[in-house]
């Protein structure tokens, strides 16, 4: 008696539409992985001597153990790639205010937390920071812009902190943050250099008193702009 074979379409089709999904979600899994390499080598092969616009894809490539023309898959140019670590950098910076934020919950002073938490960046991924303050005064245009954003960006989060937390006025927010920025990174750009832990600590302590200043100052002022409001 002869035998007729069913075959079931929808099931062959719906395991393969299964298979194809999973290969799609490792072949994304694969990029991303190879994608990270590159980032992590470029920023790896940063230091006081060196800056980004030093670097050549084919060097950034070796230290990724990839060949230059998969560089290729994942970013346009040496441009794409150092706007990308901008970006990166930014979101770091914006990470390590909210983690701030985590520890002051738990307890203790705002100013000192924030400032032990920046040093720590410095200490274990300095070139995250070295990278913004290169390029802000570096020669190419679309770099300083990204830059600039995402210092903007950092400000404009801390202002809102600020504004909320501490019950100020907006616009003395907003000079506060951005006066407390401009006194971090310089102390940041200084802490680069500086290997000894003493004179880290003394660095940390002079931050720390310049900000408590200009909190102390903003305070002051924004008192006094609601008493006049209040009196219009």
């Amino acid at each position: 008696m002869k035998q007729t074979l069913i075959i079931d379409c929808s099931m062959i089709s719906t395991e393969y539409f299964k298979r194809a999904i999973v290969m799609s979600g490792v072949r994304a899994q694969q990029k991303e992985k190879t994608r990270r390499l590159l980032i992590d080598a470029a920023l790896g092969q940063l230091s006081a001597e060196r800056s980004f616009s030093s670097l050549s894809l084919r060097e950034v490539a070796k230290e990724a153990g990839l060949a230059p023309t998969s560089f290729y898959r994942h970013f346009s140019d040496m441009d794409e790639l150092g706007l990308t670590l901008v970006d990166e950098a930014g979101l770091t910076l914006r990470q390590l205010m909210r983690q701030a934020r985590q520890r002051i919950a738990k307890g203790g002073s705002v100013i000192q937390i924030s400032v032990a938490t920046f040093m720590e960046l410095i200490e274990s991924n300095g070139n995250v920071f070295r990278l913004l303050l290169r390029e802000r005064s570096g020669t190419s245009a679309a770099f300083r812009a990204a830059v600039i954003r995402e210092i903007r960006y950092f400000t404009m989060e801390l202002c809102d902190y600020l504004q909320h937390a501490n019950d100020l006025d907006g616009e003395v927010a907003y000079m506060q943050a951005n006066a407390a920025v401009t006194i971090v990174f310089s102390a940041g750009s200084d802490a680069l250099d500086i290997e000894d832990k003493v004179e880290l600590e003394q660095l940390s302590k002079q931050t720390i008193q310049q900000l408590r200043f200009i909190a102390r100052g903003a305070a002051e002022l924004s008192d006094r702009r609601k008493a006049l409001r209040k009196r219009r």
